[in-house]
């Protein structure tokens, strides 16, 4: 079982991954294009993040 530094490093790398996708997505939307695999993405990281907050 990770530590809770582990824990909340990972929790740090998803968050900084959930911006860079939210910002991936503005510009894909802005010229039209489909955002959907980046919306799945998403919803894994807010899932994964959920089980990691639970671990604390």
């Amino acid at each position: 079982m990770p530590t809770k530094k582990e824990i909340e490093e990972r929790i740090a790398e998803l968050k900084m991954d959930y911006i860079r996708i939210q910002g991936d997505m503005e510009k894909l939307e802005t010229t039209g294009r489909t955002v959907r695999p980046l919306e799945r993405e998403l919803k894994a990281i807010e899932d994964e993040l959920k089980t990691l907050r639970n671990q604390l």
